[in-house]
Parts: structure tokens; sequence; C-alpha cells
């Protein structure tokens, strides 16, 4: 298949036991079907790409709706993923988690948990201050963050308190223990990024570029 990846949502981890009686921490994901629903072309666009959608829905705005219109079906979530030879696929087109075979390797990206507004400690695992010699409001405290006179500011970069996750993680070389079609189910060894029923993106592996 020329498509390299497809639309999937995070369930989450449970375990897998192999025939020799092995245990593996795997994660569950709902992949596809993904309908394409856009191509583009060198041509007309200057690359060549595939859009497919993912999670059919009732309705959307007419903007919206107008862009599906020949996809034939309306869905809440679009994504741009690469081609080899856009000759393969037509609009319309489904694909299915039967795109991934046990064995192989993928590449997920997902959106992490966010944390919010997190302190050093938290968000870059300082250590902390001391805990004796009368500093007992230091425990957490950043500390110093530069010299005086010189430079005499804040250098850019600087680890400090700030907002903590929500930023997009991709996961590599994760090996695919099992690929059911039936169920649309993929179980992958290991995490993902991403809390449950978050959107993800799985793609074979070396093809993480779109």
């Amino acid at each position: 298949m020329a498509i390299h990846g497809l639309i999937g949502k995070k369930i989450g981890t449970t375990q897998f036991f192999r025939e020799d009686g092995r245990a593996d921490c795997v994660t569950a994901i709902y992949v596809g079907p993904c309908t394409v629903t856009q191509i583009k072309r060198r041509d007309t666009d200057g690359y060549e790409s595939v859009q497919l959608g993912y999670e059919p829905v009732g309705s959307l705005t007419k903007p919206e709706a107008g862009h599906l219109k020949d996809a034939g079906q309306l869905f809440r979530h679009l994504r741009e993923l690469s081609i080899d030879d856009i000759s393969e696929v037509e609009v319309g087109q489904t694909l299915d988690v039967s795109l991934f075979e046990a064995g192989e390797r993928v590449e997920v990206t997902g959106n992490s948990k966010g944390r919010g507004f997190a302190g050093g400690v938290k968000r870059h695992h300082f250590h902390g201050g001391p805990k004796t010699h009368g500093q007992s409001d230091r425990h957490r405290a950043p500390g110093s963050i530069g010299a005086g006179t010189t430079p005499g500011r804040v250098l850019k970069g600087l680890r400090m308190a700030g907002h903590m996750g929500d930023a997009q993680v991709t996961q590599r070389s994760l090996e695919v223990i099992q690929s059911d079609a039936e169920r649309n189910l993929l179980l992958v060894k290991g995490s993902i990024p991403g809390a449950r029923n978050s959107l993800v993106i799985i793609r074979k592996a070396g093809y993480g570029r779109s």
C-alpha cells in the first residue's frame, strides 16, 4: 500500500501473553477505518500527499461539508499523510488497520498529557533547596537564575517554571504485537503519548514526516 499511516485513538494499556508465556505491556489503539478525502497532486499543489478523514459525524459547517463533498461523508478529524504513488488511491477509498502487520515497527504521534503550570521540580526535575539551616521555605524553589553584573539579565532558554505537557510527541520504533482487522484494534509494545481517547497518528517506521 502506498499510504504509510492511519489515524486512531488511544484506548489504554494492557497485557498481551505470547505463546511461550511471556507477558508484554502493550497499548491498545482503535485504528480507522479512515477514508481518503483529498489527494494532493504535484501539478496543482506542489507536492503529493493524501488527506484522510476519521470519525464520521452528522453535520459540519458549510465550508467543511463542501470540502468533503467528494468523499461522500463528513468527518470530525482530517489529517494529511505522505504517500509513494497517488495513482494507487482514490477519493472515497477506505483504509483499515490491516495496513499494519504483527512484527513490524511503527511510530506513534500524539499530544502528551497537559500538566498546566508546573514548577522547576516537577517540570525539569530540579532537586530543590536545602531542608536545613533555616531554609524552611526553599524546598521547591528554583534558586539563583543567573549572575548579577555580568550578564545582568536572564539568558534565553533558561529552565524555569512554566507550561508543562500538551506538546506533540512521537514515540518511535514500537513493535506491532497484534493487528485485529475485525475489531479495528492495534496492539503496540510499550507506551504512546496522550490520554485515553486522544487522537494519534500511526505511521510505519521511517515515514514520520508527512
